[in-house]
């Protein structure tokens, strides 16, 4: 049996994305969609003012392509905190326009490969990889990946040294680009359809295009991974939430228009 390697974890992590139903929203007067509105930056204002505290973090961002168009990223120490997010989100109004596109649950994960070997409690630096704020970068990218188990290679075969070889060359890519992109690596074996989520924020999106082009001539990539789907999201502040669900007044739907 090949050596697993041991890993340490930090904060919780929900990739939430929805698709807004325009089609309903649309049939809604103003002000019924104001009041819906309203309602949703409250409880989107109250979420965001965990960041900050040491307590969780959030963002807000506006997906781009037919994937979705809100994705909404939580950070918390528990997973109960999650359900209960997802549970709170689920009984606001705005709710009922949105529907389900994607959703990831992880954690955030450092493995030993690297020698991590120091206690977070006593290690600062460690302790805020584990318990990562979310950078207040302009956009963010996020994709689930496995390790490829085919017919000629099987990742979780491989020797340790040779894995934790391949994980050192593998980082120093992603050194290169640290003044331009922060990634976060979050594990989801046992608690999600793919084995890791990675989250990586930028100003420019075309430093993940870049990154991940590099990376994929990197043998632990282009031996050994597996790719899931590309999100990619802009922030989005709170108070824009009104602007982007703004409708033009010649689309108000029959009850504004007191049919």
């Amino acid at each position: 049996m090949a050596e697993a390697p041991e890993t340490i974890e930090g904060w919780w992590v929900l990739h939430d994305v929805r698709r807004v139903d325009w089609a309903q929203w649309r049939r809604l007067s103003p002000a019924q969609r104001e009041a819906i509105i309203g309602e949703a930056q409250a409880y989107f204002a109250h979420s965001d003012a965990i960041n900050g505290t040491g307590d969780g973090a959030f963002a807000l961002y506006q997906v781009i392509t037919q994937k979705g168009d809100l994705e909404t990223l939580h950070f918390r120490p528990q997973a109960g905190m999650l359900f209960d997010i997802q549970n709170e989100m689920a009984k606001l109004q705005l709710n009922d326009f949105l529907q389900p596109a994607y959703a990831y649950f992880s954690i955030i994960e450092l493995s030993r490969y690297n020698d991590v070997s120091d206690d977070p409690l006593r290690n600062p630096a460690l302790a805020a990889r584990l318990h990562h704020e979310i950078p207040a970068t302009a956009y963010n990218c996020f994709y689930p990946m496995n390790k490829r188990r085919g017919e000629r290679v099987n990742w979780y075969d491989t020797d340790v040294e040779e894995r934790r070889a391949l994980m050192r060359g593998h980082g120093m890519i992603g050194r290169k680009y640290a003044d331009r992109v922060t990634q976060i690596v979050t594990g989801s074996q046992g608690l999600d359809d793919w084995e890791w989520g990675v989250t990586l924020f930028a100003d420019d999106p075309l430093y993940f295009k870049k990154l991940i082009y590099e990376m994929r001539f990197d043998p632990a990539s282009s031996r050994y991974a597996e790719f899931g789907p590309f999100y990619i999201g802009r922030r989005m502040r709170v108070q824009q939430l009104a602007t982007f669900l703004a409708l033009p007044r010649n689309q108000d739907g029959p009850q504004a228009q007191g049919l």
